[in-house]
């Protein structure tokens, strides 16, 4: 009875999701719990806030543009455009695209960095409308390889 339970939970989240990933409907998703944590060799751990909006052009598939910050030890700013892919009604997602960094260091100077991003991630919905997206994710600059970064973060989304 257990088990019926359960699958019938599971079938109705699914058939929820499904409507969310429509062409026409909308996606906010900032990452507000600030729980923005990665690594990389030239930086250990930092936290940071971001949010992306985006638009399903046909269904299962968003167009997103996103800015985020970082106040940890260097301030850091950046910008990105990129997709996301969702798989049938499941709310696994898959996400690719293009960011750019802007830094100033606590000593003089600043730089700029050019790079592409990668995350899977999940939408798991509390309501037909919000959900909670943990994702990880890859930055891959194309200035340094030490300016890469692997790391996780928690989420956010808003379907309209």
């Amino acid at each position: 009875m257990r088990t019926w339970m359960i699958s019938l939970c599971l079938l109705c989240v699914s058939t929820a999701a499904k409507a969310q990933f429509e062409q026409g409907k909308w996606i906010v998703n900032p990452s507000t719990t600030g729980l923005n944590l990665s690594y990389s060799s030239y930086e250990s751990t930092r936290l940071g806030v971001s949010g992306q909006v985006g638009a399903f052009l046909v269904d299962n598939a968003a167009l997103m543009v996103g800015v985020g910050g970082d106040w940890s030890k260097d301030i850091e700013y950046y910008t990105s455009a990129g997709g996301r892919y969702y798989f049938q009604t499941t709310g696994i997602y898959l996400g690719a695209g293009l960011k750019m960094r802007h830094w100033r260091p606590e000593s003089s100077g600043s730089g700029t960095d050019v790079g592409a991003f990668s995350e899977a991630g999940y939408a798991f919905f509390i309501t037909g409308t919000i959900t909670l997206e943990p994702a990880i994710y890859y930055d891959l600059s194309f200035k340094d390889s030490n300016y890469s970064k692997f790391g996780l973060k928690i989420g956010f989304g808003l379907y309209f």
